[in-house]
């Protein structure tokens, strides 16, 4: 699982486009730099307004901070997969 897409119940605006997908690759070590891995597990809002920019080419950190509620706990979800599913060999 190295990608992982995430449909928005609430889409977000960027100018004249309007984003209702995000897709997050799994993070790589220099993703996480700077980052406590526990943060990321305890879904910390803060932490994930850092990483998820940086997993996502669809995103910026102002973006995610304007998110549905619901599209936070998806993509938290989504993140957290990455840590916890096994990679297949």
């Amino acid at each position: 699982m190295s990608q992982n897409a995430i449909q928005l119940a609430v889409p977000l605006t960027r100018g004249d486009k309007t984003i209702e997908q995000i897709t997050l690759r799994k993070p790589d070590t220099g993703s996480l730099r700077g980052l406590a891995i526990s943060d990321v597990m305890r879904m910390d809002v803060d932490t994930l307004a850092d990483l998820v920019p940086r997993i996502s080419p669809d995103i910026t950190k102002g973006e995610f901070l304007q998110l549905d509620p619901y599209d936070l706990g998806e993509i938290s979800k989504s993140v957290i997969d990455f840590f916890t599913v096994r990679p297949s060999i």
